[in-house]
Protein backbone atom coordinates (compact mmCIF):
# COMPACT_ATOMS: atom_id res chain seq x y z
CA UNK A 1 0.00 0.00 0.00
CA UNK A 2 1.25 3.49 -0.70
CA UNK A 3 1.42 5.95 2.18
CA UNK A 4 -1.03 8.48 2.50
CA UNK A 5 -0.25 12.31 2.44
CA UNK A 6 -0.22 13.74 5.25
CA UNK A 7 -2.74 16.61 5.56
CA UNK A 8 -1.91 19.78 7.87
CA UNK A 9 -3.90 22.92 8.98
CA UNK A 10 -3.15 25.77 10.32
CA UNK A 11 -5.70 28.16 11.74
CA UNK A 12 -5.10 31.68 12.56
CA UNK A 13 -7.63 34.62 14.64
CA UNK A 14 -8.53 37.17 11.51
CA UNK A 15 -11.61 38.90 12.26
CA UNK A 16 -12.50 40.17 15.65
CA UNK A 17 -15.73 40.00 17.23
CA UNK A 18 -17.14 43.63 16.22
CA UNK A 19 -16.06 43.09 12.84
CA UNK A 20 -17.80 39.67 11.87
CA UNK A 21 -21.05 41.23 13.69
CA UNK A 22 -20.74 44.31 11.48
CA UNK A 23 -20.10 42.65 8.45
CA UNK A 24 -23.60 40.62 8.86
CA UNK A 25 -25.88 43.68 9.92
CA UNK A 26 -24.47 45.49 7.16
CA UNK A 27 -25.07 42.88 4.70
CA UNK A 28 -28.77 42.67 6.02
CA UNK A 29 -29.20 46.79 5.52
CA UNK A 30 -27.78 46.77 2.31
CA UNK A 31 -30.47 44.30 1.24
CA UNK A 32 -32.67 45.64 2.57
CA UNK A 33 -31.66 49.53 0.97
CA UNK A 34 -31.43 47.41 -2.44
CA UNK A 35 -34.35 45.55 -2.39
CA UNK A 36 -36.83 49.13 -1.08
CA UNK A 37 -34.64 51.00 -3.76
CA UNK A 38 -35.50 49.11 -6.52
CA UNK A 39 -39.46 49.72 -5.33
CA UNK A 40 -38.99 53.59 -5.05
CA UNK A 41 -37.28 53.47 -8.07
CA UNK A 42 -39.45 51.33 -10.13
CA UNK A 43 -42.69 52.23 -7.27
CA UNK A 44 -45.62 49.39 -7.41
CA UNK A 45 -48.62 50.19 -9.04
CA UNK A 46 -51.26 51.98 -6.94
CA UNK A 47 -54.15 50.98 -5.38
CA UNK A 48 -57.79 51.97 -5.11
CA UNK A 49 -59.74 53.62 -2.22
CA UNK A 50 -58.31 56.38 0.45
CA UNK A 51 -54.90 56.72 1.14
CA UNK A 52 -54.88 56.94 4.61
CA UNK A 53 -56.40 52.85 4.23
CA UNK A 54 -52.69 51.93 2.30
CA UNK A 55 -49.44 53.00 3.45
CA UNK A 56 -47.61 50.45 1.63
CA UNK A 57 -44.96 53.35 0.19
CA UNK A 58 -44.63 54.48 3.05
CA UNK A 59 -43.85 51.55 4.93
CA UNK A 60 -41.05 50.73 1.56
CA UNK A 61 -39.40 54.52 2.45
CA UNK A 62 -39.19 53.59 6.45
CA UNK A 63 -37.34 50.32 5.92
CA UNK A 64 -35.28 52.05 3.47
CA UNK A 65 -34.33 55.27 5.81
CA UNK A 66 -34.07 52.84 8.75
CA UNK A 67 -31.51 50.28 7.02
CA UNK A 68 -29.86 53.84 5.34
CA UNK A 69 -29.18 54.73 9.15
CA UNK A 70 -28.44 51.20 10.17
CA UNK A 71 -25.46 51.20 7.47
CA UNK A 72 -24.34 54.80 8.05
CA UNK A 73 -23.73 54.32 11.49
CA UNK A 74 -22.14 50.95 10.73
CA UNK A 75 -20.19 52.24 8.25
CA UNK A 76 -18.88 55.12 10.90
CA UNK A 77 -18.35 52.49 13.62
CA UNK A 78 -16.26 50.13 11.27
CA UNK A 79 -14.14 53.08 10.32
CA UNK A 80 -13.37 53.55 13.85
CA UNK A 81 -12.48 49.82 14.37
CA UNK A 82 -10.31 50.09 11.78
CA UNK A 83 -8.31 52.37 13.85
CA UNK A 84 -8.40 50.59 17.37
CA UNK A 85 -8.86 47.18 15.66
CA UNK A 86 -5.94 45.13 14.89
CA UNK A 87 -4.40 44.54 11.37
CA UNK A 88 -7.06 42.80 9.48
CA UNK A 89 -9.56 45.30 10.37
CA UNK A 90 -7.95 47.92 8.71
CA UNK A 91 -6.74 46.13 5.86
CA UNK A 92 -9.76 47.34 3.04
CA UNK A 93 -9.37 51.53 4.41
CA UNK A 94 -5.53 51.24 4.41
CA UNK A 95 -4.26 49.49 1.29
CA UNK A 96 -0.60 49.48 0.65
CA UNK A 97 -1.30 50.96 -2.95
CA UNK A 98 2.77 52.70 -2.95
CA UNK A 99 4.14 49.01 -2.49
CA UNK A 100 5.70 46.91 -5.11
CA UNK A 101 5.28 43.90 -3.51
CA UNK A 102 1.36 44.24 -3.35
CA UNK A 103 1.18 45.41 -6.94
CA UNK A 104 3.22 42.48 -8.28
CA UNK A 105 1.12 39.89 -5.96
CA UNK A 106 -2.03 41.21 -6.86
CA UNK A 107 -1.34 40.36 -10.93
CA UNK A 108 -0.04 36.79 -9.44
CA UNK A 109 -3.76 37.52 -7.66
CA UNK A 110 -5.36 38.34 -11.44
CA UNK A 111 -3.76 35.27 -12.90
CA UNK A 112 -4.64 32.58 -10.13
CA UNK A 113 -8.42 34.14 -10.43
CA UNK A 114 -7.97 33.37 -14.48
CA UNK A 115 -6.99 30.26 -14.18
CA UNK A 116 -3.76 30.66 -15.57
CA UNK A 117 -1.26 29.93 -12.82
CA UNK A 118 -2.26 26.54 -10.85
CA UNK A 119 -1.34 27.30 -6.84
CA UNK A 120 -2.50 30.45 -4.89
CA UNK A 121 -0.46 32.49 -2.13
CA UNK A 122 -2.43 31.88 0.99
CA UNK A 123 -3.05 35.40 3.12
CA UNK A 124 -4.29 35.57 6.30
CA UNK A 125 -6.60 38.44 5.67
CA UNK A 126 -7.82 39.48 2.27
CA UNK A 127 -5.73 38.94 -0.94
CA UNK A 128 -4.37 41.73 -2.62
CA UNK A 129 -6.79 41.94 -5.23
CA UNK A 130 -9.67 41.08 -2.81
CA UNK A 131 -8.47 44.13 -0.61
CA UNK A 132 -8.48 46.25 -3.73
CA UNK A 133 -12.16 45.54 -4.80
CA UNK A 134 -13.45 46.01 -1.30
CA UNK A 135 -11.63 49.41 -0.83
CA UNK A 136 -12.99 50.96 -4.32
CA UNK A 137 -15.84 48.79 -4.75
CA UNK A 138 -17.22 48.71 -0.84
CA UNK A 139 -15.52 51.78 1.28
CA UNK A 140 -16.08 54.48 -1.75
CA UNK A 141 -19.00 52.94 -3.11
CA UNK A 142 -20.16 53.06 0.32
CA UNK A 143 -19.23 56.53 1.06
CA UNK A 144 -20.84 57.42 -2.45
CA UNK A 145 -24.35 55.75 -1.55
CA UNK A 146 -24.12 57.95 2.07
CA UNK A 147 -23.63 60.99 0.62
CA UNK A 148 -25.58 61.22 -2.07
CA UNK A 149 -28.42 59.24 -0.32
CA UNK A 150 -28.44 61.73 2.57
CA UNK A 151 -28.71 64.07 0.17
CA UNK A 152 -31.91 63.42 -1.11
CA UNK A 153 -33.50 62.59 1.94
CA UNK A 154 -32.54 65.99 3.33
CA UNK A 155 -33.91 68.10 -0.02
CA UNK A 156 -36.37 70.32 0.78
CA UNK A 157 -36.21 70.00 4.60
CA UNK A 158 -34.54 72.68 7.04
CA UNK A 159 -32.48 69.94 8.73
CA UNK A 160 -28.80 69.28 9.46
CA UNK A 161 -29.25 66.96 6.37
CA UNK A 162 -30.15 69.64 3.69
CA UNK A 163 -27.30 72.04 5.48
CA UNK A 164 -24.36 69.55 5.56
CA UNK A 165 -25.40 67.18 2.22
CA UNK A 166 -27.79 68.60 -0.08
CA UNK A 167 -26.89 72.09 -0.13
CA UNK A 168 -23.91 71.68 -2.22
CA UNK A 169 -23.80 67.83 -3.63
CA UNK A 170 -27.38 68.33 -6.00
CA UNK A 171 -26.24 71.73 -7.22
CA UNK A 172 -23.21 69.98 -7.85
CA UNK A 173 -24.61 66.98 -9.48
CA UNK A 174 -26.65 69.69 -11.89
CA UNK A 175 -30.36 68.67 -10.02
CA UNK A 176 -32.27 66.47 -7.58
CA UNK A 177 -33.12 64.00 -10.80
CA UNK A 178 -29.76 63.51 -11.67
CA UNK A 179 -28.76 62.62 -8.26
CA UNK A 180 -31.59 60.13 -8.06
CA UNK A 181 -30.32 58.56 -11.03
CA UNK A 182 -26.69 58.23 -10.08
CA UNK A 183 -27.93 57.00 -6.53
CA UNK A 184 -29.89 54.57 -8.27
CA UNK A 185 -27.12 53.74 -10.89
CA UNK A 186 -25.03 53.16 -7.73
CA UNK A 187 -27.22 50.24 -6.51
CA UNK A 188 -26.79 48.39 -8.79
CA UNK A 189 -23.01 48.53 -8.36
CA UNK A 190 -23.67 47.16 -5.32
CA UNK A 191 -25.48 44.48 -6.37
CA UNK A 192 -22.75 43.28 -8.87
CA UNK A 193 -20.30 43.93 -5.66
CA UNK A 194 -22.46 41.47 -3.73
CA UNK A 195 -22.50 38.59 -6.75
CA UNK A 196 -18.30 39.09 -7.17
CA UNK A 197 -18.25 39.14 -3.54
CA UNK A 198 -19.79 35.63 -2.79
CA UNK A 199 -18.71 34.12 -5.65
CA UNK A 200 -14.85 35.12 -5.09
CA UNK A 201 -15.50 34.00 -1.12
CA UNK A 202 -17.22 30.43 -2.18
CA UNK A 203 -14.31 29.94 -5.17
CA UNK A 204 -11.79 30.64 -2.51
CA UNK A 205 -13.13 27.99 0.45
CA UNK A 206 -12.93 25.45 -2.45
CA UNK A 207 -9.99 26.10 -4.74
CA UNK A 208 -7.68 27.70 -2.37
CA UNK A 209 -8.28 25.36 0.60
CA UNK A 210 -9.01 28.51 3.11
CA UNK A 211 -11.61 28.79 5.32
CA UNK A 212 -13.43 31.91 3.84
CA UNK A 213 -16.74 31.88 4.51
CA UNK A 214 -16.47 30.32 8.21
CA UNK A 215 -14.19 32.77 8.97
CA UNK A 216 -16.61 35.24 8.96
CA UNK A 217 -18.61 33.28 11.52
CA UNK A 218 -15.88 32.34 13.66
CA UNK A 219 -13.04 34.80 13.24
CA UNK A 220 -10.22 31.76 12.09
CA UNK A 221 -8.91 31.70 9.01
CA UNK A 222 -7.74 27.75 8.74
CA UNK A 223 -5.71 27.20 5.69
CA UNK A 224 -5.01 23.22 4.59
CA UNK A 225 -1.49 21.93 3.32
Amino acid sequence: MEPKESHKEEAVYVYQAPVRIWHWINAFAILALCGTGYLIGSPPPSVSGEASSSYLFGYIRFIHFVAAYTMIIGFMFRLYWSIIGNEHSRQIFFPPLFSKTYWRELVHELLWYAMIVKEPKKYEGHNPLATLIMHFGFVWFSVFMILTGLALYGEGMGSWQYDWFSSWLIPMFGQSQDVHTWHHLGMWGILIFIIVHVYAAIREDIMSRQSIISSMFSGWRASST
